[in-house]
């Protein structure tokens, strides 16, 4: 996935997300794991327009939001600002994330790291997201549960009319299985019967609950667990919407 595809596509990527109900459902699973592990200091990987970051830094945490995009980080600075305690970077997976052994937390959500482009390069991440950890670090990862999906017909999530810098614009977007991979089936149109504005297809992986805790046992985890969601329910591959992973780095 490259950054100029979020570059392009930076301000509807915002619009689709109802960020209040998103970040209210969330925000339960974070404080727990976050009082747990004594978070102070926390970094959030693949962080798009920012939300997620802002969030922390207004329980008082010390936030860093990276991402690939230029784009999605001038937008997460012209929202949020940068405060003291809350900065942001321009920086990919396949970059060391600065300072490691000192972050508290590590956040990667967003099914961002399903946007890798093979699984050596997760395993790189994963790897480098827990070096990122000081001893008795926690990584939180997020990623949507392909197996669950049919093979082949698209399933068509949203259908969203709002007024863009470029106008008034219908956005629809969905999401197909092919195999092992998923695709994000994004498309920007003028509702009024204009030319078709945009349509995209970003690509993304399909990872397997037992490929990434291996990833995350190889690169030092002490205790990996797995949910099917927020909520903390229990993944089943056949019917979760998400796998999330919760890594704990041993304490010293």
């Amino acid at each position: 996935m490259s950054a100029n595809t979020f570059d392009q596509l930076a301000n509807v990527y915002e619009a689709m997300i109802d960020w209040p109900k998103r970040l209210a459902a969330e925000e339960p699973f974070y404080r727990r794991w976050f009082e747990q592990a004594g978070v102070k200091r926390v970094v959030d990987v693949a962080c798009g327009t920012g939300h997620h970051a802002d969030m922390f830094h207004r329980w008082g945490l010390d936030v860093e939001g990276s991402d690939l995009s230029p784009a999605m980080i001038e937008q997460a600075r012209a929202s949020f600002d940068e405060p003291p305690g809350l900065h942001w970077a321009v920086r990919g997976f396949d970059e060391p994330i600065p300072v490691a052994g000192s972050w508290d937390a590590v956040v990667c959500v967003g099914n961002s790291l399903a946007l890798a482009p093979d699984l050596a390069a997760v395993q790189a991440a994963v790897a480098r997201m827990l070096e990122a950890l000081r001893p008795g670090g926690v990584l939180l990862v997020q990623i949507l549960n392909l197996w669950r999906m049919p093979d082949g017909p698209c399933i068509w999530q949203k259908c969203l009319r709002t007024q863009l810098p470029q106008g008034d614009v219908l956005i629809l977007k969905g999401v197909h299985r092919c195999g092992s991979r998923g695709y994000v089936e994004l498309v920007v149109a003028d509702p009024n019967g204009g030319p078709l504005l945009a349509h995209e297809s970003p690509q993304f992986l399909g990872m397997e609950r037992s490929a990434l805790e291996a990833m995350a046992e190889q690169a030092g985890a002490a205790q990996v667990q797995f949910f099917g969601g927020y909520a903390e329910q229990p993944f089943d591959r056949d019917t979760s919407v998400d796998l999330v992973m919760v890594a704990l780095f041993p304490f010293e």
